[in-house]
């Protein structure tokens, strides 16, 4: 992809603007690299209509978002509705896990 964007890959989480200008974020179902057109199901809208729903966007109106570096348990949280949210069961796993495993951390030292 031409736009100074890393390689996109499916499940990449990328932050763009829609075809109607709106600020979308959400993560790659699907991509087709000849037309340069990403499929993004869309997580956070400014049009909340638009919120779940699978929209094509050219692939140079999108950015890909850093990998997350959750350190705390709130950032956990947060990433752990996200996965609800997306029906993601095996990231909700992993984060789950996570968060068990800095409670226990924290449990043991009292």
């Amino acid at each position: 992809m031409s736009n100074n964007n890393p390689v996109l890959n499916i499940g990449d989480w990328v932050r763009g603007k829609s075809s109607e200008g709106e600020l979308i974020i959400g993560y790659i179902e699907s991509l087709d690299t000849i037309r340069g057109v990403v499929k993004v199901t869309v997580v956070k809208c400014d049009n909340k209509d638009t919120i779940t729903k699978t929209i094509s966007i050219l692939s140079k109106h999108v950015k890909k978002l850093p990998d997350s570096k959750a350190i705390n348990k709130e950032q956990i949280r947060f990433l752990i509705d996200l996965a609800i949210l997306t029906g993601d069961e095996e990231w909700f796993m992993a984060l789950s896990s996570k968060l068990n495993s800095m409670k226990q951390l924290v449990d043991g030292m009292l």
